[in-house]
């Protein structure tokens, strides 16, 4: 278990759970602060940034691979996609110190070295790899030698892919790392997520898992947790019918709330393997099933089926020892509804 800015993340402490701001502040630095604030009012452990430009991450072109096919930005080119969801880089350090104010923690991902030198300009905690930047083995060495906890998501990659980013992460001086399961779609469809993807993961490198998750509403990262995620990562907005890039597939305040109450209900909820009895079962062991009469026995009696029978409550002899129970007689009167003790009972004079 590590910390980031004094908040646990591991499986001995609740899911840290991320607010993904991603472009959701429709260009609008007052939406972003309330962003902000509805993330900390809803429960969330960070709210993350995005830090990139048009310009940095891809170039201003009309070829056809640059077009996006199909899902909620299809038509659209990417330049134009980017220069509407990024986060301007002026207003980062208002950003971080918004949430500084609040006391809730922050950071971002960052696409290319001149987002990690601003990032760690500003101090920032922890860096985030997106799952489309996992194969950029360049960056994840910049990231990782800035000595800080990372956490990369893993959509789209595959096995060989994921053990290239670890490795390099590691080796450029990484030891706080946490991976992400993730369906690079969006939204995501719920049967597409194959969660027990991300157990497999924690168990291949040895580190804390969480889910980056794109599906719709909250069932799904709950689930996750109930599989051990560490950390969750979902998008906020103040209200999907106010649009932008990511709206579709984001939570509004009060679902986050919902969702940060339910992971970390699924959370409080595994325990640890536990046959005792617990605290709150303790007056419920009464209604256990034992042994009664059922009719009045008169001294020296037997025994039967017919004035004995296992029946709630659970105040008399266990109902495996009805066997040893059948064909003694009674030591003295048992009237009908007394729970049976050993005391009331003696082997028959011919067993």
């Amino acid at each position: 278990m590590f910390e980031i800015s004094g908040v646990p993340v591991g499986k001995d402490s609740r899911p840290f759970i991320i607010a993904e701001m991603s472009g959701n502040h429709n260009r609008d630095i007052g939406r972003a602060f309330a962003l902000i604030e509805a993330a900390k009012d809803a429960g969330a452990s960070a709210v993350k940034l995005q830090t990139y430009t048009a310009d940095t991450i891809t170039l201003n072109s009309d070829r056809p691979e640059f077009l996006i096919k199909g899902g909620p930005w299809g038509g659209r080119r990417l330049y134009d996609l980017y220069e509407e969801a990024h986060t301007p880089w002026e207003w980062h350090e208002a950003l971080f110190q918004k949430a500084a104010d609040l006391g809730i923690v922050i950071f971002s991902s960052p696409f290319d070295a001149s987002a990690v030198d601003l990032l760690a300009g500003l101090g920032a905690p922890a860096y985030k790899i997106a799952s489309f930047e996992l194969v950029d083995l360049p960056l994840i060495e910049t990231v990782a030698r800035q000595g800080k906890p990372m956490i990369m998501s893993t959509g789209l990659a595959n096995l060989g892919e994921i053990e290239a980013a670890v490795s390099t992460a590691r080796a450029a001086g990484c030891r706080e790392l946490v991976l992400l399961h993730c369906i690079s779609s969006y939204p995501a469809p719920a049967e597409d997520s194959n969660l027990l993807t991300m157990p497999h993961i924690g168990q291949t490198f040895g580190c804390p898992v969480g889910l980056s998750d794109h599906t719709q509403g909250t069932a799904v990262s709950v689930a996750a947790v109930a599989l051990g995620a560490t950390v969750i990562e979902k998008h906020l907005t103040l209200r999907r019918a106010d649009g932008g890039p990511d709206s579709g597939f984001s939570l509004e305040p009060e679902e986050f709330a919902v969702l940060v109450r339910d992971c970390n209900m699924a959370w409080s909820a595994l325990g640890r393997i536990n046959y005792d009895p617990k605290g709150s079962e303790q007056g419920n062991a009464q209604f256990r099933r034992s042994l009664y009469a059922t009719r009045d026995i008169a001294t020296g009696e037997r025994l039967t089926v017919d004035n004995v029978r296992s029946v709630r409550p659970g105040h008399g002899l266990p109902p495996a020892d009805l066997p040893k129970v059948l064909g003694s007689v009674a030591r003295r009167p048992i009237a009908r509804a007394t729970p049976l003790s050993w005391s009331d009972i003696e082997a028959a004079p011919d067993a």
